[in-house]
């Protein structure tokens, strides 16, 4: 049992960093940056759910861009 909690804690960390990286490089992709985008630490002292993402702080300009983005992606559904 405690080698699939491993493998799943393991599995969870690289899906996480994944998604950092993606994100990272969609939302520079619209011209934000979000410096503090990481896995939050805290997140990964539990075993389940994944770790969860701290997305940072943001200048208003980032948020605005975000916003402008994320509405452009609704219009064209």
């Amino acid at each position: 049992m405690e080698t699939w909690k491993a493998r799943h804690s393991m599995v969870c960390m690289e899906e996480a960093d994944e998604a950092v990286a993606e994100l990272r490089v969609a939302l520079a992709g619209i011209g934000v940056v979000l410096p503090s985008l990481r896995i939050d630490p805290l997140s990964c002292a539990r075993e389940s759910p994944c770790p969860a993402l701290d997305l940072g702080h943001c200048s208003v300009d980032g948020a605005r861009r975000l916003v402008a983005a994320l509405r452009e992606a609704g219009r064209e559904r």
